[in-house]
Order: structure tokens, then C-alpha cells, then sequence
């Protein structure tokens, strides 16, 4: 469309300037080229080979359980406290890295957990669960 000069100064030009657009989007695709490859680049490596090494067997814990009456149990095997205290200890000395899982019947005295606890940290056992019914 030229520009005439016109004696009709009421005229309004209806152009659109596209050169601010036009750098704007000149600027997000370098912004965008930049990104892209700085993404896709990664440090090579090549990495030695060795032997296959078997992670470690995951021992089964050891179960403590006290019923409603009282007594405990190592691995449903039923023991006065001196003797799963004694029991806990050579479990301890085999594996030191075994853990312990603790359960007791919800009407047993705090007292007795409180025992079977000690008994367990006394042993040197270190990593123990108290087990719970998650549905009640």
C-alpha cells in the first residue's frame, strides 16, 4: 500500500509493526536451539568390567513375640527372659546385621515390651520393628 500524500489528514493507518514479534520469536528459538543441546549432551564414560557380584542374602529377621499371657517367643520357639536374652545374644554374635521384629498381643502390660526391648538392645541389636495390624 504507497503513501500518497493527500490532502485528507484524517486517514488512519491500519499497519502492523511485525519487527518487535519477529525478534521476539528470533530470540525464544535460540533459547529454545541452546537448551535442546545442552540437554541431549552427557559425558561419555566407558566403564571397567568386572565379575558379577551377588548382592548380599537378605537374612530373615528374628521374630520376638509376647502372647496374651506374657511369655515370649524367639522364632515361635517359647523362652523364659533370661533365656531370650541369652538367645538374642548368640543371634547377635552369628549375625550382626540382623534385624529384629517385635510383636505383642495389644492386652499385654507395657512392661513386658518394655523388657523384650531392653532384652533386644542389650543384645546389641540395633535394627528393630515393632509390628502392628495396619486394619484395626
Amino acid at each position: 500500500m504507497a503513501m500518497t500524500p493527500s490532502d485528507d489528514d484524517n486517514e488512519v493507518l491500519s499497519e502492523m509493526n511485525v519487527t518487535p514479534l519477529v525478534d521476539v520469536m528470533l530470540v525464544l528459538l535460540v533459547m529454545f536451539i541452546i537448551t535442546a543441546s545442552a540437554a541431549t549432551t552427557a559425558v561419555k564414560v566407558n566403564l571397567p568390567k568386572t565379575d558379577a557380584v551377588a548382592p548380599p542374602d537378605a537374612t530373615e529377621p528374628l521374630h520376638v513375640t509376647i502372647d496374651e499371657s506374657g511369655a515370649y517367643f524367639l522364632d515361635d520357639k517359647r523362652l523364659e527372659l533370661p533365656a531370650l536374652k541369652a538367645a538374642l545374644a548368640k543371634a547377635h554374635e552369628a549375625n550382626p546385621d540382623r534385624a529384629a521384629q517385635l510383636q505383642a498381643d495389644q492386652g499385654v502390660a507395657y512392661g513386658r515390651v518394655g523388657k523384650a526391648m531392653a532384652a533386644l538392645q542389650k543384645a546389641g541389636i540395633q535394627k528393630i520393628a515393632v509390628l502392628s495390624d495396619p486394619n484395626g
